[in-house]
């Protein structure tokens, strides 16, 4: 069994991740005695959040407070509400919640992306994958996805329950190097802090967690927060979907202006390592253990981009054959009809066949603006000779 350690470092901790996942609860962004906006808050995260991307990270954002925030502008009693009211407060709450966001960024010429998420998202293919390019798209776009479940329509059966989960699914889904939850609390104790307090010994803080043990599910406590619908307990279940899916993953405390620029600065948190075989073995999953539905042969110059590490275009397609849809596994010849990778497709055969030779432009013509141009993906693309 694995035992947490109880050394800390000073070094900023993002420095080596590149796309990041920040989860913010509602506690964080909401009066819970008011039900008003964290005004100032929101605005000093959104600063942060620029000074990253003008340090080349990517960066989403999994936004809980739609319900706290219509809560208040209907004027909830507090407390637990029925699903009726959560649904009918999400749907009052998001657009202000929305507009928020939106106005912060902007103060920073930068734009907000509004996706609302409900669990099939996550959990079926076709709607997976429009998810996660409609993401991609908005992070190549320069924009700043905010992601939120659809709490106006969930039901109580088939929601998430807390956006600490949803966030983990997100980061899994993007492949994100690491997903940052900002709290109220500084990050993994070895006991609930609030009972270590009215015993004999302090809880002590747990800076790195090399795997989350039996051991470790024991150190959650619970919240009290009424506009909060996690605690330590969904944080360590986000933390085993994250890791597992070769996502680090960070407590930290959110409760200070600027607690992006402070984390950076060295403040305390908890570092929950991810499984280090896991993007390796997706790559072998994409190799070796799909059966491919279809065949590129491509020119030259896209075999010697894919050798780069850059997607494969349609303009670099020279013929198609097989019949695979959006997501399918496909292979990648060159000119001499040598396999040289294997990914998943962008395109289905049909578009492909249309998309082939040409570029972006045409292709956005083509089939819309909204439309993807890339027929593999780098992040869904294996070099045959890479792994023999």
């Amino acid at each position: 069994m694995s035992s947490p350690t109880h050394n800390t470092k000073t070094l900023n901790p993002l420095a080596r991740f590149k796309r990041i996942t920040i989860k913010i609860g509602s506690a964080l962004l909401v009066n819970d005695l008011t039900g008003t906006l964290k005004q100032s808050w929101l605005e000093s995260l959104c600063a942060d959040i620029f000074a990253l991307r003008q340090n080349g990270f990517e960066l989403l954002v999994v936004s809980s407070g739609a319900i706290a925030l219509g809560r208040g502008i209907l004027g909830l009693r507090s407390g637990a509400l029925a699903l009726e009211q959560s649904q009918a407060a999400a749907s009052v709450g998001q657009i202000a919640l929305g507009q928020a966001w939106a106005s912060a960024l902007q103060a920073h010429d930068l734009a907000a992306g509004q996706i609302l998420i409900t669990p099939n998202i996550t959990e079926e293919r076709r709607y997976f994958l429009n998810a996660r390019t409609s993401i991609n798209t908005l992070l190549e776009l320069g924009a700043v996805p905010v992601i939120n479940e659809n709490d106006s329509v969930a039901t109580a059966e088939i929601r998430y329950g807390d956006n600490d989960r949803l966030s983990a699914r997100v980061a899994a889904m993007v492949e994100a190097d690491a997903l940052v939850i900002l709290s109220d609390v500084d990050g993994l104790y070895d006991a609930p802090p609030d009972q270590a307090a009215k015993g004999t010994s302090p809880a002590r803080h747990v800076p790195r967690v090399e795997k989350i043990t039996p051991q470790i599910l024991a150190m959650a406590g619970t919240t009290s927060n009424n506009n909060a619908r996690g605690g330590m307990v969904t944080k360590l279940a986000a933390a085993q979907t994250a890791t597992k899916s070769g996502t680090a993953m960070l407590i930290a405390k959110g409760t200070k202006l600027h607690p992006l620029a402070g984390l950076m600065k060295g403040g305390r948190h908890t570092l929950f390592v991810p499984d280090p075989a896991t993007r390796a073995a997706r790559k072998r999953w994409i190799l070796g253990a799909l059966q491919v539905a279809g065949t590129v042969t491509i020119d030259p110059g896209a075999a010697e981009a894919l050798k780069k590490g850059k997607s494969l275009l349609p303009v670099g397609v020279r013929h198609v054959s097989g019949d695979f849809s959006r997501g399918d596994p496909i292979s990648i010849v060159g000119p001499d009809a040598t396999e040289l990778a294997r990914g998943l497709a962008g395109l289905g055969s049909n578009e492909a066949t249309k998309a082939m030779g040409k570029k972006g432009p045409e292709i956005s013509k083509m089939f819309g603006p909204g439309h993807r141009t890339e027929l593999v993906h780098a992040d869904n693309l294996v070099l045959v000779y890479s792994e023999k």
